[in-house]
């Protein structure tokens, strides 16, 4: 038994925003940063990844910078004394319970 179908194709409609002036939301980054050991070549290392971020995220007009976050000389195995971890976690669970 054939039946007939009316399939009807509706074309995408291009948004536009009512206020012409309104600008697009910045987009918020955090950067977390950290090495596992004190020892002074991570030290360096753990200096650039905080200047490489800072100055990539603000490299970014469309993007506010929502904080560097940077442990130094904390194990990676548990995110208990990994403060600035769970500061940059709380930060943003507290952000998003917000909207």
């Amino acid at each position: 038994m054939a039946t007939n179908k009316t399939v009807t194709v509706l074309p995408a409609r291009k948004h536009i925003r009512k206020d012409s002036d309104e600008e697009k939301p910045k987009l918020r980054v955090a950067a977390y940063c950290r090495v596992s050991t004190d020892s002074d070549e991570q030290s360096a290392s753990y200096e650039a990844q905080i200047e490489h971020y800072t100055a990539y995220i603000n490299g970014h007009p469309d993007w506010t910078l929502a904080g560097i976050f940077a442990d130094d000389g904390i194990s990676g195995t548990n995110t208990k004394k990994r403060e600035e971890f769970n500061r940059m976690i709380d930060e943003c669970m507290a952000r998003a319970r917000s909207c």
